[in-house]
């Protein structure tokens, strides 16, 4: 009996304890009474995602010197996000088998590529070449219920990214019509020669991780993405974005929009592409210039833009595993035996591809004309920045800002939620897929992982993965900003 008369009285205590302002009983209180003792567990305790989250929080910074002015160009559209699965039944169309097509031409063709994507996984993006049935689609897009309207395009996104740093003054330039005007950020400029009419837009067909049509069933979420955008197609803006960069007088370029042109055929980006560099080429060597390149199937076009054109002139690349395989394929580089990646992307792999790009088309030598001297790349488990030492800073910070923009949007936070998300990466992989070759280790509380491969320096930092995301579409644009923004260039090495 007074055992509990003293339990009693110990719970009065507790209560007026709180009443008066007590945030924390003593451990021995609770432990007597029954309570249970809410503390912070200790790190053996947290799971890997805490883990790594907290790391990210306390170890990523921003740059001595930061950005003031950036110039993005040239792709921008609506974006209509919609169920791919959902518009494909509300077309009549039926499941079958999937196939690939580097251009869209019908219903029975979407329906096709679709499933091709789908069933792998994969994003992919192409050009619908009817624009009379292309615009009925449309319509049954933005009627389906449940669609959605986003700022669209790499450059208008990346745009969007960069225009959430107050200090950053953005400059935008592509075919920006009304209703894409009324949604940009405030903060950005949008100069008069890049204003049209009417709206470019782009259809975005989702689905989910374990989505099932027919017999097709999706092994993780994606989208699958297509239009009829002539504007974006021949980079008409492209001219008025170098010019407009003089009086901008930017300190990065960030350029995009360059896969739009593939579905022109090639007799049309055989001539634009060579125009396009002209215009690229005219902007001073002093300020580096980023390329997001996208989803490509032509292999002479790919050819192009890498050997002959583009990517000498530029000074950083963003990708992700499907663009660094056909990237690889195309130039018959490292593992262009292989048809697609098999799971998530063989890190000694990918660190090979990244390493002959660099050392094929990259400033490897200081009395090299090539220009590129970093590569970011992202696929859904871990990302990856290459850079040629002695010409960017705060790497480690850089790679670990992608991951974790990554990890929050794609869930709709503005933070990491360890709860929603889980970690995929390795955690032990090779520097090569070949000899010699280092084994590595990904620590969680130290999540940067750093080998070097000659004078190139690799930083791989896993992704905390969405468990159910909510959104898919710009994850690789934000990554990029993200990645940039917390880059220094190093100008003491000019180009």
């Amino acid at each position: 009996m007074w055992r509990k008369a003293s339990a009693a009285a110990l719970l009065a205590l507790a209560v007026g304890y709180f009443y008066h302002g007590g945030s924390e009983l003593p451990e021995q209180i609770l432990q007597y009474i029954g309570l249970p003792n809410i503390q912070t567990p200790p790190e053996s305790q947290k799971s890997l995602e805490q883990v790594v989250s907290s790391a990210w929080e306390t170890l990523i910074t921003l740059p001595t010197r930061q950005w003031s002015r950036v110039a993005v160009g040239v792709n921008a559209c609506v974006d209509v996000v919609v169920s791919g699965v959902g518009l494909l039944q509300a077309l009549a169309v039926d499941p079958g088998s999937g196939l690939n097509h580097e251009v869209l031409h019908s219903k029975e063709d979407l329906k096709e590529a679709f499933i091709h994507y789908m069933e792998r996984g994969a994003a992919a993006e192409r050009f619908f070449s009817d624009s009379e049935v292309f615009q009925r689609i449309a319509r049954a897009a933005a009627e389906y219920p449940g669609a959605k309207l986003y700022v669209g395009g790499n450059a208008a996104l990346i745009a969007q990214k960069l225009a959430t740093y107050p200090e950053l003054v953005v400059l935008l330039c592509g075919p920006i019509g009304p209703k894409l005007h009324e949604m940009l950020d405030e903060q950005i400029i949008v100069p008069p020669g890049s204003i049209q009419e009417t709206d470019e837009y782009h259809l975005i067909l989702e689905y989910k991780a374990g989505e099932q049509w027919g017999s097709t069933q999706a092994p993780q979420a994606n989208r699958f993405i297509f239009s009829h955008d002539v504007s974006n197609g021949e980079m008409s803006s492209l001219e008025t974005f170098v010019e407009s960069l003089e009086e901008f007088d930017p300190e990065l370029v960030v350029l995009s929009g360059l896969h739009m042109m593939e579905g022109q055929g090639r007799e049309l980006w055989e001539e634009r592409l060579k125009e396009a560099v002209l215009a690229i080429s005219e902007i001073p060597r002093d300020i580096p210039i980023h390329l997001e390149l996208a989803s490509m199937t032509d292999k002479d076009y790919m050819n192009s833009i890498m050997q002959e054109q583009v990517m000498p002139i530029v000074s950083s690349i963003g990708l992700n595993e499907q663009e660094l395989l056909f990237l690889s394929q195309a130039g018959e580089g490292p593992h262009a035996e292989m048809v697609a990646w098999k799971g998530i992307p063989d890190v000694g792999r990918v660190s090979d591809i990244l390493l002959w790009i660099l050392e094929q088309h990259g400033r490897i030598e200081p009395s090299s004309e090539a220009d590129l001297t970093r590569i970011h790349f992202h696929t859904l488990a871990y990302h990856i920045l290459a850079t040629v030492d002695g010409y960017w800073g705060n790497q480690a910070s850089a790679v670990m800002a992608g991951a974790r923009v990554a990890s929050s949007q794609a869930c709709g936070l503005q933070a990491v939620d360890p709860s929603k998300v889980e970690l995929k990466a390795p955690l032990e992989f090779y520097s090569s897929h070949a000899e010699p070759r280092e084994q590595l280790s990904l620590i969680p509380e130290q999540p940067v992982t750093v080998w070097r491969r000659g004078n190139v320096t690799f930083h791989l930092t896993a992704v905390l993965v969405c468990r159910q995301p909510l959104r898919t579409v710009g994850l690789g644009d934000a990554i990029s900003a993200e990645g940039l923004v917390y880059s220094e260039f190093e100008t003491q090495q000019p180009f």
